[in-house]
């Protein structure tokens, strides 16, 4: 029983996997502060309902058809959502489409 879940757990992070680096609220601040571009992957109700100023909202379903708005793919990015789960998705599109210098924050509540 042991193993099949640990080949579950094993299993689960090699597809799911993390996309981009985890950055912590400090280092995201520092990232931003430094000219990173913050990306809100939440849906724009979410969004409406409160955000990280400056951030620019980009559901994670639309990401990959609005790459274009993010301008140079070697600018550091620096994504969240709500819980995590959108974020770490949006890195992997990000990375996938080229762009070099992704950063997941996870949860809003990290900032």
């Amino acid at each position: 029983m042991t193993v099949i879940v640990i080949a579950a757990v094993a299993a689960f992070v090699l597809f799911v996997g993390a996309g981009g680096s985890r950055i912590s609220g400090v280092g995201a601040h520092e990232l931003v502060a430094q000219g990173a571009r913050l990306v809100d992957v939440r849906t724009t109700t979410e969004f409406s309902a409160g955000h990280v100023d400056g951030a620019l909202n980009i559901p994670v379903q639309d990401l990959s058809k609005r790459l274009s708005e993010l301008g140079d793919v070697a600018k550091p990015i620096v994504v969240y959502c709500h819980s995590g789960t959108r974020s770490a998705r949006a890195a992997r599109i990000l990375e996938s489409a080229g762009f070099t210098s992704v950063h997941d924050l996870g949860a809003m509540s990290r900032w």
